[in-house]
């Protein structure tokens, strides 16, 4: 089905939107037990992916402000998933690092998370995947 290009676009960006949403739906869905946001499990994701950093450097992490990082981060320490520590070299600053049990939620969480990614992507051959991650990952690349 040939579609004129600004069809083509709209019809992109609603398939894109889609899959996103239900990646998403999924996630939440996961997340749901724990009483996570979307935007709390992102945060922790980041804190054990790249290890123990300043509040205001995950917040450019997260592109965020560093006053919705410091909330993000307060509740994630109310559920025991990171810790703060005094920074060693600059003791006005704070180094929160994820806990034990924050870094056992995103394994548990990112075997969930695969399961839900294969789910959508079933339809897809392997070779159909991969292409597909090509050309969203240049999509996507920031310039």
């Amino acid at each position: 089905m040939e579609y004129p290009r600004e069809e083509t676009l709209a019809a992109l960006s609603e398939v894109l939107a889609r899959a996103s949403w239900r990646l998403r739906k999924n996630e939440r869905k996961e997340l749901a037990p724990f009483g996570l946001t979307f935007a709390q499990a992102r945060a922790l994701r980041v804190l054990v992916d790249t290890g123990p950093m300043r509040i205001g450097d995950l917040a450019g992490f997260l592109e965020i402000a560093a006053r919705s990082a410091t909330s993000r981060v307060d509740d994630l320490e109310v559920a025991g998933l990171v810790t703060r520590q005094a920074d060693p070299d600059d003791r006005r600053s704070v180094v929160v690092a994820a806990s034990t049990a924050g870094r056992e939620l995103v394994a548990r969480l990112a075997a969930e998370r695969k399961e839900g990614a294969r789910s959508l992507f079933a339809p897809l051959s392997a070779e159909e995947q991969m292409e597909l991650l090509l050309l969203l990952t240049s999509v996507t690349a920031e310039s």
